[in-house]
Parts: structure tokens; sequence; C-alpha cells
């Protein structure tokens, strides 16, 4: 074992508190758990909390295999200025008045129905989106203005979960479930223009990664108290629930094959309520022996043949 690596494969649901980027929080976990290689999946903000998905170990090869296509947020839209950086970091670039309707709730509900669906999204300037091999938030620093083509997004829901009162403005608290690339900050900023006033983004909370919701999550402070890696990881997320694939049992010479990357014969699958059928043509299988998850495979015409595998296998697995 390379000096750094503590043996632990896990997937952990972390509460991530404000006032810290990302990258804080893989650090955190990393001292917890005596481990160098520990990720993440899906970046959020300093000033936003919530849902962050932390690889570790072997773990970390999953990130791009899970299920995250859709999130969901709690957010709060202030109205009365956009920001250059769409959030409530950045400086006043516009200032308008709000219109008194906009504290009706039904108005507000109308509004946001609107922004149900598919469109074309222009991202934040403050975004790490690559310009010409620059960062845009990058030349946004240094007083550039990125032309970023708009990216086709989907909202899938907007709802109102209630309006306030703001020291010089109105707000808006607003539940959203987005597909995946979609920026809050940027729906901020465009429900403020389609309201007849300007507006930001105050505050943020993810509450859904894909199949990993609050409920699964570790608030950080609990991970820094913890006396040994154990107390964290017996909360470890079970990666096949998280991958949202039918399971593939092992037998112990299916294992031994599947360590090496070698296909396996389709079998039978578990579906999560408990049916069980054959592999569909191109579908991910996730294949567990010894309640590990030891690889992803993918159904072709001769069995299943390997996407990822995991030879130490990944903790967690609960069925």
């Amino acid at each position: 074992m390379r000096r750094g690596e503590s043996g632990v494969n896990a997937l952990l649901g972390i509460d991530k508190p404000c006032g810290m980027t990302s990258h804080d929080v893989v650090n955190h976990v990393r001292r917890a758990l005596g481990e160098r290689r520990v990720g993440h999946a899906g970046t959020l903000d300093p000033a936003a909390s919530g849902v962050m998905v932390i690889g570790v170990g072997q773990g970390t090869r999953l990130m791009g295999l899970l299920a995250a296509e859709r999130k969901r947020y709690v957010a709060e839209i202030i109205f009365g200025c956009e920001t250059d950086t769409d959030d409530a970091d950045g400086a006043p670039t516009v200032a308008a008045e709000v219109p008194e309707r906009l504290a009706s709730e039904d108005v507000a509900r109308r509004v946001l129905a609107g922004f149900v669906g598919e469109q074309d999204q222009v991202p934040p300037a403050y975004s790490a989106i690559s310009v010409g091999g620059q960062r845009s938030y990058a030349l946004a620093r240094e007083g550039k203005a990125p032309e970023l083509a708009p990216r086709r997004v989907t909202v899938f829901s907007a709802e109102l979960v209630g309006t306030s009162s703001v020291e010089g403005g109105l707000g808006w608290v607003v539940g959203f479930d987005v597909s995946k690339g979609t920026y809050v900050r940027s729906l901020a900023r465009d429900i403020g223009r389609a309201a007849g006033s300007a507006a930001h983004l105050a505050a943020l909370r993810r509450t859904r990664s894909g199949l990993v919701g609050l409920d699964a999550c570790l608030p950080l402070g609990t991970v820094d108290a913890a006396r040994d890696p154990s107390e964290v990881l017996a909360h470890a997320l079970d990666p096949v629930a998280a991958l949202g694939a039918p399971v593939r049992q092992l037998s112990a010479r299916e294992a031994a094959d599947a360590a090496c990357g070698k296909a396996v014969g389709a079998g039978a699958v578990r579906d999560a309520d408990g049916a069980t059928r054959a592999p569909r043509g191109g579908e991910r299988v996730a294949m567990v022996f010894g309640r590990r998850l030891v690889g992803v495979w993918v159904c072709g015409e001769g069995g299943l043949a390997c996407e990822a595998n995991f030879p130490a296998g990944i903790t967690g697995v609960r069925a």
C-alpha cells in the first residue's frame, strides 16, 4: 500500500456547510480517514450548502458513473439588483424597481411556471467554463467580458416555497429540480428579468444529487469530530443505490474474473424492488460480491463486459 492510502474504499454523503469550497470538504475527509485518494462529484460554490457525494479510495473511480443527471435545490432569490457574479458575493451591476405585484404568490408561481422545461441558459461569467483555454472566472476577474454560449438545460420543476421581505428588497424562496449543468445563479438572474425587475441568488442549498438526499448525508462537523475512521464509515452510502443499477451477485470464481476485468455471463440481475430478470442490452450492471461493489459491467451480446472494476471492492452494499 502506497503512502497516504489507508485501504478505505467507500462513498460518503456530506452536508457541506456554507463558507468553504468543495476542495476544503475533500481535505477534511482526507484528514478524518487518513486517505489521500478522495474526490467529489458535483462542485458547490463556497456560499452554497448541502449534498456533496464524496468518493474515497477506489470509490473515486465511481464518481463519473453515478446517477446524478438531476439535482434539487432550495434557493433564495432577491429582487432589486443583478450582480457581476449573479449571487450575493458580487458587485451590483444593474439596479431596478421591484414591482409590488411580485409580492403576490400567484404572480410568483406564474413567473416560475415559465421556466419549467427545456431552455437555453447563458452560464454566469464567474464560472469554471473554459473560454479560449482560460477559465471564464479568470477572465472576469481581469475585467474582461467572456462570451459564453448558451447551454441546453432542463428545469423539471420550479416551486415557490414562500416570499419574504428583506432589507432593501423582496425575496422568493424556490425549490428547483434541474438537470445536471444547470446554474441556479443564472436562473435567479433570468427570473428577475422575466419578472420585470432585476435579481440575484442570495442563498442556495442542494437537497439532492442524483439518488443521494440530505437524509443520507453526514454534517461535516460530525466527520471532524470522529475519533476513528470507523465512526465515519459506519454512515457510508450504499454504492449500488447511488449508482441506481440492477445487481448481479457473483460467485467466488466470477469475482476472481471480475477482479481482472474479464467478461462474465449475463446471468440474472435483481432490481431495487427485489424482482429478478435478465439484463437488457446496453444496461449497466452493479457487480457485487461479499457485500462489496467490485465493478460496473455493461450488458452486450457476449454477456457482461467491464466498464470499471474495483478489485478491493467498495464497501457499504446493503442488499
